[in-house]
């Protein structure tokens, strides 16, 4: 399957080269607003592919799209000092309406995942732009949401409790972003509750670990932020997760974002829940249980993403 990586920074570059290294595609093109960048990221990757997967990489053009299975977007402008995050919409706004179009025209079923923050909106965004251009299908574009989140949130369990993070099952709802929803009441470990099962491993959890657990999962992006400017790599892996569950049609289950008719009382708003992901895209959309405070909690976060869905628009 041939994918196009739109946006070739650290996210895009992250991505493709996870692609690579995962076996993902046959072909990427890459495409940038910069081609000396593109060109350079594309060599650069398919050099790597002797130790990988033997994935062509070459740089393009929208043209080049056609036929393609898969359009990652990590396109999109870095915020300016003094700026609002409703301008850094528009401005990204602005950006979608400019590429989306071109995308559809030489490849109108590809599938859209969209790896531009903030990702909830942009998702909406595109579903909402790709509808008034073509008949493409919103179950057609996916964004990576709180796929990463709930790598997190995993990962932080399994080393907490001293087990494989592939051992944890649990997801992180709603915004990707500081009013995210950690699904604890719905966790389980090797088929039973959290709770049981941490007890049985000598490693309870108490408030306080929930707590920090939480904090940690919530706050992560700004450490690494801070840390080193940006972060990549997990969102390249999540995107990556997609891309291959896409491709090999696997009806696998996956936390990501995409325009929901209706969710807690919110219409209309682009947030994560549990997505079953296949060759179609988004198959099916599942409503896991929630205790009381796990719902009242998720409404909170569907309803910031309204407003900054209806103020934008």
């Amino acid at each position: 399957m041939k994918i196009g990586v739109i946006g070739c920074g650290l996210v895009g570059s992250a991505c493709a080269n996870a692609c690579v290294l995962r076996g993902v595609g046959t072909e990427i093109i890459f495409i940038d607003k910069k081609p000396d960048l593109a060109l350079a990221q594309a060599e650069d990757i398919l050099h790597a592919t002797p130790f990988a997967f033997p994935i062509s990489c070459r740089a393009g053009n929208y043209d080049d799209l056609e036929n393609a299975g898969i359009v990652i977007i990590a396109a999109g402008v870095s915020q300016k000092p003094g700026e609002t995050r409703l301008d850094l919409l528009k401005r990204n706004a602005n950006v979608f309406a400019d590429i989306i179009p071109k995308i559809l025209k030489h490849s109108s079923d590809a599938i859209l995942l969209i790896a531009t923050n903030p990702v909830d909106v942009m998702t909406h965004l595109a579903a909402k732009i790709s509808a008034n251009h073509s008949d493409h299908n919103p179950r057609r574009i996916i964004g990576s949401g709180t796929i990463l989140d709930t790598a997190r949130f995993r990962s932080l369990l399994g080393q907490y409790l001293g087990v494989s993070s592939h051992s944890v099952h649990g997801h992180v709802l709603g915004e990707h972003g500081d009013s995210e929803v950690l699904n604890w009441s719905g966790t389980t470990v090797s088929s039973m509750p959290l709770m049981r099962f941490a007890t049985q491993a000598g490693a309870p959890i108490t408030k306080k670990i929930q707590m920090q657990i939480d904090d940690n999962v919530r706050r992560a992006a700004y450490r690494i932020i801070q840390g080193k400017g940006a972060t990549w790599y997990g969102i390249a892996a999540g995107v990556t997760r997609i891309a291959q569950a896409i491709v090999n049609d696997e009806h696998t289950v996956l936390t990501c974002s995409a325009l929901t008719p209706k969710i807690e009382n919110v219409s209309e708003v682009s947030l994560s829940i549990p997505r079953i992901i296949s060759a179609q895209g988004i198959k099916r959309t599942i409503y896991p249980a929630l205790n009381k405070e796990e719902s009242k909690a998720l409404r909170a976060s569907a309803e910031i993403l309204k407003e900054a869905i209806e103020q934008l628009e």
